[in-house]
């Protein structure tokens, strides 16, 4: 099953606040994701990093379901 990421617009690049709103999870974990090399994301300046919408559909797919 691939993960399919539903979002307002068919944008490729987002900024690591609006990755954030996608996944559902805090700005401060997307940041610790992509110094972890989990989320891949590309440097278009020094102070400017962005995550491809492709990049956070393979995060998702790589999540590991959860089991009891």
């Amino acid at each position: 099953m691939s993960a399919v990421i539903a979002a307002p617009t068919d944008r490729l690049l987002y900024r690591p606040e609006e990755a954030a709103k996608v996944l559902a999870i805090g700005r401060s974990m997307v940041y610790e994701l992509m110094a972890a090399g989990e989320l891949e994301y590309v440097e278009l300046s020094t102070r400017c990093r962005r995550i491809r919408r492709s990049a956070l559909e393979k995060y998702v797919a790589n999540l590991t379901p959860h089991t009891h």
